[in-house]
C-alpha cells in the first residue's frame, strides 16, 4: 500500500506494515505487530489490556502477559513517534480507561477502507451502471497485498484473517457476477481460475467459473471443472457437490444456451453485509402480560446505555436481584424499547443459570447458539472457547446489535459473550457480579420488589376483575406477596381460577404463614413456584453461607446484626460478616447498613431450611443468641432474662442428650 498525504497509514491486508509521512516504520517482533494490528482494526476505540492479551494468547495467557503488552505498546510509540520526548504524552497511541487507543482515522487502515469500498460497490449494484459497479469492486480488491494479517500470531489475527478472506472471496464472487451480466466472460474466467486455486472448496466460485467457461464457448472445460470439483469434495469431505452445482452441470450437458444467473442467486446482498437471504435476528421473547411500573428503573437503564455509548464503549449492563423479582420482564421491556436503536438485530440467549430450565449453558454453548444466529457456517465454527469468542467478536465488529443474556450463573460465563464496538449487552442474574464491574467495566443495577402501589396495580390488572373496587384487599395480598412479581402473578392466577371462593377467604388463606409458600405454587410447573425459585438460589450457596442462611431462619423476623449472626452460627464476627456478604451477593438477604433483614417470603423459606438442622443445634443457636452481648443501650434486666433463657436451654439440651443415651443403651 502506498502512503502519501496522511501522516500514518497501516496495512492489514497482507504482511502488517505501516507508513509515516510516506516512509515505512519498523514494527518490531511478530507479537508487537499483533498488538498494532488489533489496535488498527479498532482505530479510534479504546481496547482494554485484557482484550489485547486474549487476542495475543487466547486462553493460554502467561503471567507476564500484562507486562509484555506494556512493553510492546511502549516500543510501538517510539516507532510511530520517534520525535516524541520520553515524558511527553503520545498523540498517536494513548492510554485511556485501562486500555489503549490508536488515534487514527479508520479509513487510514486498508482493511477498514476495503469494507467501506465493498459496501459502496454493493450499493452500486442496486442502481448503478455495470461500469461504475465494476470499478468500485476493483478499487476494493486492489487494496489486497496478500493474506490478511499474514505472519501475525494469536487467535484474534487468525479469526480476523479468516473473516476478511471470506469477505474478499465474496467480493470476487459479486464482481464476477457483474462481469458475467456484462458479457465479459474471458476476463471473468481468468480471475475466477485464480480464486478457485486459492479456495478450492468454495463451491460458489466453481459455479461461477463453470458458467463463465460455458458462455466463453468452453463447454468441455466447464464440465472438467465439475468433475474435478466432485472428485475433490468426495476425497476431502466425503460429500457430493451441492444442488446448484449439480443443476448447472445437468444444464450444460443438455446444451442449454440461455443459462443465466438464477434470480436471487447473486442478487445484491443486504446493506448490513449479512449473507443473502439471512434475516436480521429478532429473537427477543414477548414482554410479560400486564407489565407494570418500573419506570424509574427503565429510565436509569436507558441513561446507562446512552452514557456508555457517549463514552464510545460497549454498554454492558447486568440487572441483578432476588429470585422472582421480575428481572427478566424488566430487561425484556427495556430491550423492546431499545430495539429500534440496533438495526443489526437483537440476539437472546437463556443461560439457564438457575437450573430450572435445564443445565446451565457453558460460555462455549452460548457462543455456538449466538454464532449460528449470526449466520456462521456450523461446519466452520471452532470447537474451543477462545476460537468461538474471537469469531463472535469478529462477526459483530462494526455492527449495532443488542444482546440479551438472561439468567447468568457467573461472570466467567458472561465474559466471552461480550463483544466490542457498537453492540450492547444486557444480562440478568440472581447474583451480584462485582468482579465483572471492577474488571470489565460492567454497570450493575439491583432490582428490588415492587413498591406497594405498583404491586397492587399488577395484582389488580392480572386478576381478571376480582380485585376491582377492592383496593384494600389488593394492597393486603400484595403485601403478603412481598411485592415479588412472581408471587403476585401466581396469586392473580389463583384468584381467577377460583371465582366461587369469597375474596375474604382467599386473603385469610394467604395470611397464614404456615401454608403461604404452598399457595404460591402452580402445580407441576417448577418455573411457577416461589419455593422452587428460592431453593435454586439456596442450593447455589457455598456450604458455610447455606449454614448461615439456615440459622438466620431461626430469627427471621426483625433486623439481624453481625453479632447476632455470629452467635447463631457459633463463629467470629469477621466470618459472620463475610458470610452475610455472600448472602447479600446472592440476594438472599437485604443489607440495611448496620442491620440485615430477610425479605418476608425468604424469611418463611429460611425458617423451613432451619428445620434441616438437628434440634439440639437449633436450641444451642438460640441459647447462644440469647446469651450474646447486648446491643448498646439495652437494659440490664434484658441481659438477666437472656442468662435465664440460656440456663433453661442448656438444661433441656442435657436432658435430650440423657434420653438419647438411655435409648441407645436399651
Amino acid at each position: 500500500m502506498i502512503c502519501t498525504g496522511a501522516s500514518l497509514r497501516i496495512q492489514l491486508l497482507g504482511p502488517i506494515r505501516a507508513w509515516r509521512d510516506g516512509e515505512e516504520v519498523p514494527l518490531g517482533s511478530p507479537k508487537q505487530r499483533a498488538v498494532l494490528s488489533l489496535l488498527a482494526s479498532r482505530a479510534g476505540e479504546v481496547v482494554s489490556g485484557q482484550t489485547i492479551t486474549s487476542a495475543l494468547w487466547g486462553s493460554d495467557t502467561p503471567e507476564t502477559a500484562a507486562n509484555g503488552v506494556h512493553t510492546y505498546v511502549a516500543r510501538l510509540r517510539r516507532a510511530l513517534e520517534p520525535a516524541r520526548g520520553s515524558r511527553a504524552a503520545s498523540a498517536v497511541l494513548s492510554s485511556a480507561s485501562g486500555g489503549y487507543c490508536l488515534r487514527l482515522d479508520p479509513v487510514d487502515v486498508d482493511a477498514t477502507l476495503f469494507v467501506q469500498r465493498h459496501g459502496h460497490a454493493r450499493r452500486s449494484r442496486e442502481g448503478g451502471s455495470a461500469e461504475t459497479t465494476l470499478r468500485l469492486y476493483e478499487d476494493a480488491l486492489a487494496l489486497w497485498r496478500g493474506e490478511a494479517y499474514a505472519g501475525v500470531p494469536g487467535p484474534f489475527a487468525a479469526m480476523e484473517g479468516v473473516r476478511l478472506r471470506n469477505l474478499r472471496l465474496t467480493a470476487v464472487e459479486e464482481w464476477a457476477a457483474v462481469m458475467l451480466e456484462a458479457g465479459e466472460y474471458a476476463e471473468a474466467v481468468d480471475q475466477l481460475s485464480r480464486a478457485v486455486a486459492d479456495e478450492p472448496l468454495r463451491e460458489k466460485l466453481r459455479w461461477l467459473l463453470m458458467l463463465a467457461l460455458y458462455h466463453a464457448g468452453r463447454q468441455a472445460h466447464a464440465l472438467t471443472v465439475y468433475t474435478e470439483t466432485r472428485r475433490l469434495l468426495r476425497r476431502e469431505l466425503g460429500i457430493e457437490p451441492g444442488t446448484e452445482l449439480q443443476d448447472l452441470h445437468r444444464r450444460i450437458l443438455a446444451g442449454q444456451r440461455e443459462l443465466r444467473l438464477p434470480a436471487g442467486n447473486l442478487a445484491p446482498r443486504p446493506r448490513d453485509g449479512r449473507g443473502a437471504g439471512l434475516p436480521v435476528p429478532a429473537q427477543l421473547p414477548p414482554v410479560a402480560r400486564g407489565f407494570t411500573g418500573r419506570e424509574t428503573e427503565l429510565k436509569e437503564l436507558e441513561a446507562l446505555v446512552d452514557d456508555e455509548f457517549a463514552q464510545r464503549s460497549t454498554p454492558v449492563i447486568v440487572v441483578d436481584g432476588p429470585a422472582g423479582v421480575g428481572k427478566s420482564a424488566l430487561v425484556l421491556e427495556l430491550a423492546h424499547r431499545l430495539a429500534d436503536r440496533f438495526p443489526d438485530g437483537q440476539l437472546y440467549v437463556d443461560l439457564c443459570g438457575n437450573g430450572l430450565r435445564g443445565r446451565p449453558l457453558t460460555a462455549s454453548d452460548a457462543l455456538l447458539h449466538l454464532l449460528t444466529s449470526l449466520g456462521a457456517d456450523s461446519t466452520r465454527i471452532p470447537r474451543d472457547l477462545a476460537g468461538r469468542a474471537t469469531l463472535y467478536r469478529s462477526l459483530l465488529y462494526g455492527k449495532r446489535t443488542l444482546i440479551v443474556l438472561d439468567d447468568a450463573l457467573s461472570a466467567d460465563q458472561l465474559r466471552p459473550l461480550i463483544p466490542r464496538g457498537a453492540s450492547c449487552v444486557v444480562a440478568t442474574s440472581r447474583q451480584r457480579f462485582g468482579g465483572l464491574a471492577a474488571r470489565d467495566g460492567a454497570r450493575t443495577v439491583a432490582v428490588r420488589p415492587l413498591a406497594a402501589d405498583e404491586a397492587a396495580e399488577l395484582l389488580t390488572t392480572l386478576s381478571g376483575g376480582r380485585l376491582t373496587d377492592h383496593g384494600e384487599a389488593a394492597r393486603r395480598l400484595a403485601a403478603l406477596c412481598g411485592g415479588l412479581p412472581l408471587a403476585l402473578r401466581i396469586t392473580a392466577e389463583a384468584l381467577t381460577a377460583n371465582p366461587g371462593v369469597p375474596l375474604a377467604t382467599l386473603v385469610e388463606q394467604y395470611t397464614r404463614e404456615s401454608g403461604r409458600l404452598d399457595r404460591l405454587t402452580v402445580a407441576d410447573d417448577a418455573l411457577a413456584s416461589v419455593r422452587d425459585a428460592f431453593e435454586t438460589s439456596y442450593r447455589a450457596l457455598p456450604a458455610e453461607a447455606a449454614r448461615m442462611f439456615r440459622f438466620l431462619g431461626l430469627r427471621k423476623d426483625g433486623p439481624i446484626t453481625v453479632s447476632a449472626a455470629a452467635s447463631l452460627a457459633d463463629t467470629d464476627r469477621d466470618t459472620a460478616r463475610r458470610l452475610l456478604g455472600q448472602l447479600v451477593a446472592h440476594h438472599l438477604l437485604e443489607d440495611h447498613g448496620q442491620r440485615y433483614r430477610l425479605h418476608d417470603l425468604l424469611g418463611i423459606y429460611a425458617a423451613e431450611c432451619a428445620q434441616q438442622e438437628p434440634m439440639l443445634n437449633r436450641r444451642a443457636a438460640l441459647a447462644r443468641l440469647d446469651a450474646a452481648d447486648p446491643d448498646e443501650g439495652e437494659p440490664y434486666a434484658v441481659v438477666l432474662r437472656r442468662a435465664a433463657v440460656l440456663r433453661r436451654a442448656a438444661f433441656r439440651q442435657r436432658e435430650d442428650v440423657t434420653r438419647a443415651t438411655d435409648l441407645t443403651v436399651r
